[in-house]
């Protein structure tokens, strides 16, 4: 893995240009943008802005759009998106060279706090480490992580295995959290357009990708414990701000499918789009999707008739906040996970949750309309077999209540790569329920992305027998 030092500047620059104008300037000294390893002179304040704008881009890159369209969220329809629509991927159609980049600038943030003796900015730098490890561990299964960023010792990293990989990514933000929970340590929130300094905040982040993480290893219990200590309301929830300048701020989504790309994509076809309409067609008098919905999808922007994400007035605007992860997401890992454990009680409290925060017509920092939006309280009484909040009739309660909730996540984690993280987890999550997502072409579902080119060639440590596309991996098997 030689892409370190070679792309570490470029990542920061590549990303700063594209998300945030405010910070155009950190990095035009010439000795910065001549020298790769120039990085090392930066200040820590201003390599943790170009570092959470490198993980801010990892969250709304191709990939994601790769996951989503495998996860049946999103379609393919022209040019390189109809292919990996299909699911027809190579070694050529992945890259590292933002992922690890960025990571290890993480890892930089870390070291020049430790020399300020900075526990706050090395926590936050601990878990913009976990984020991008996670990402690609989930993505790609084994992966470097415990030689990854000592190239001097370690030109060629080892690949963990990804059950290993996962519980080093709880221990890093078991000391983010440890780091965070400090009385002081330097103020950082002019360089922090994610929560602004608030060390509380990123501490309940933290502990939202814990509950994650255990969610994908089923670890029930702790999946809870974590979550409960996680982004408790709306006002937590880690966003990624943009703005209106195209070429400058915009939300990459907005800039693929309104301006660069626009009709490659859309979701015509989706499961995405069949689940949401039956469920506004339902008989279940207690919800009307119909808003969120048309928050998602607008007709006829690239073609007539065209089922395109709503770049005019909805989710998918210029000034779009993009999700990192959400109280809504801490709120369904409980109610799933309390679920699965019988406790369908507390389930439903944190599904109820959920709902009353959708009934204000709250998504990502934006409103969606009030007209033809309701999501009123449940009771159990409505996941019983002809409940009005069990379509598909399932035996228990508890079967019933976990296609509710497994469906408001698919829907809620539209855009993010947590849907086709779910798409392979339910696959083995007891008691197994599925949502009924179609495959595309073929017979086999897609289980993973296929290791950059570029790593092979320059890393004998990759898997002798490289995986493809449709290889399960340990986490999902």
């Amino acid at each position: 893995m030689k892409i370190f030092r070679t792309y570490i500047i470029i990542a920061i620059l590549f990303t700063t240009n594209l998300l945030l104008s405010g910070c155009k300037s950190l990095f035009d000294e010439n000795d910065i943008q001549t020298n790769p390893n120039a990085v090392t002179d930066v200040d820590v304040k201003t390599l943790l802005s170009g570092t959470m704008l490198g993980v801010a881009f990892l969250h709304e890159d191709t990939d994601v759009r790769i996951a989503s369209m495998w996860a049946g969220e999103l379609n393919g329809l022209s040019r390189a998106h109809l292919g990996f629509g299909q699911y027809i991927v190579s070694s050529q159609t992945f890259s590292w060279n933002n992922l690890y980049p960025v990571a290890n600038q993480a890892r930089l943030v870390q070291t020049k706090a430790d020399v300020l003796g900075d526990k706050w900015t090395k926590g936050v730098g601990q878990i913009l480490e976990a984020l991008v490890i996670a990402k690609a561990t989930a993505l790609y299964g084994d992966v470097p992580y415990s030689q990854a960023f000592d190239g001097q010792n370690f030109p060629t990293p080892i690949f963990d295995k990804q059950l290993d990989v996962y519980a080093a990514l709880q221990i890093t933000l078991d000391k983010a959290i440890s780091n965070l929970s400090a009385t002081s340590g330097l103020a950082f929130g002019a360089n922090d357009f994610i929560y602004q300094g608030d060390v509380n905040k990123w501490k309940a982040l933290a502990n939202t990708l814990k509950a994650r993480l255990y969610l994908h290893t089923k670890n029930y219990e702790q999946a809870i414990a974590s979550a409960k200590l996680g982004i408790q309301n709306s006002n937590g929830d880690a966003l990624i701000p943009h703005g209106t300048s195209q070429g400058q701020n915009t939300n990459q989504n907005y800039d693929f499918f309104r301006v660069s790309r626009a009709g490659d994509t859309g979701f015509e076809g989706t499961y995405l789009r069949s689940l949401m309409q039956s469920r506004i067609s339902s008989a279940n008098t207690k919800t009307n999707e119909t808003a969120l919905y048309n928050h998602y999808v607008k007709v006829g922007i690239t073609a007539p008739n065209s089922q395109d994400p709503n770049t005019t007035d909805g989710a998918f605007v210029a000034d779009a906040s993009q999700p990192i992860t959400t109280y809504y997401e801490t709120q369904l890992i409980i109610a799933e996970a309390e679920t699965r454990l019988g406790n369908t009680d507390a389930g439903l409290i944190s599904l109820n949750k959920v709902r009353t925060t959708l009934a204000i017509g709250y998504m990502n920092g934006k409103t969606f309309s009030v007209t033809n939006r309701k999501y009123d309280t449940y009771i159990t009484n409505d996941f019983g077999i002809s409940g009005l909040a069990n379509p598909k009739s399932l035996s228990t309660t508890q079967e019933a209540m976990l296609y509710e909730i497994i469906s408001q996540r698919y829907i809620i984690l539209l855009m993010q790569y947590e849907a086709f993280n779910d798409y392979r987890r339910l696959a083995t999550a007891l008691p197994i329920v599925q949502l009924p997502i179609p495959l595309i072409v073929g017979t086999k579902k897609p289980q993973r992305f296929i290791y950059p080119q570029q790593e092979i060639n320059s890393n004998p440590n990759v898997p002798k027998l490289i995986p493809d596309q449709f290889t399960k991996m340990s986490v999902f098997p």
